[in-house]
């Protein structure tokens, strides 16, 4: 059974791709800030990690940039509203492995989830 970690602040939305998961075999923690999502990363071993960028007390940019300073390899999704070039970016930049667009479609995101699943991160900033 995959386990993801899911940080994102929007409960409505978090509940709805909580369930989502559970109803295909995935078993997803739930965050609602960058901080508290953080700690659950580094006290527990995750396949996936669902990331908002727009999240209250540490962002998203910060949560992930940190992961990888850490030198957690584990894939990041972002997920998020922001659409520009250059939010996606600054998304790749700062070490998640993919991007999707808000609104999406839940079995997209189901795929993705799985697709990432299956290999390690290559975003981890190795000394």
């Amino acid at each position: 059974m995959l386990n993801v970690l899911l940080v994102e602040d929007d409960q409505d939305l978090a509940l709805t791709i909580v369930q989502y998961l559970d109803i295909h075999g995935v078993r997803c923690d739930n965050a609602s800030n960058g901080v508290s999502g953080l700690q659950l990363i580094r006290n527990n071993h995750y396949d996936v990690i669902l990331l908002d960028l727009n999240l209250p007390r540490m962002d998203g940019l910060s949560v992930c940039r940190e992961v990888r300073r850490e030198g957690n390899d584990t894939s990041i999704l972002m997920l998020t509203a922001r659409d520009e070039l250059s939010d996606k970016v600054d998304g790749f930049e700062s070490g998640t492995d993919d991007y999707l667009v808000k609104p999406f479609e839940l079995q997209e995101m189901l795929v993705r989830v799985r697709s990432l699943a299956k290999r390690k991160s290559g975003q981890v900033q190795r000394l």
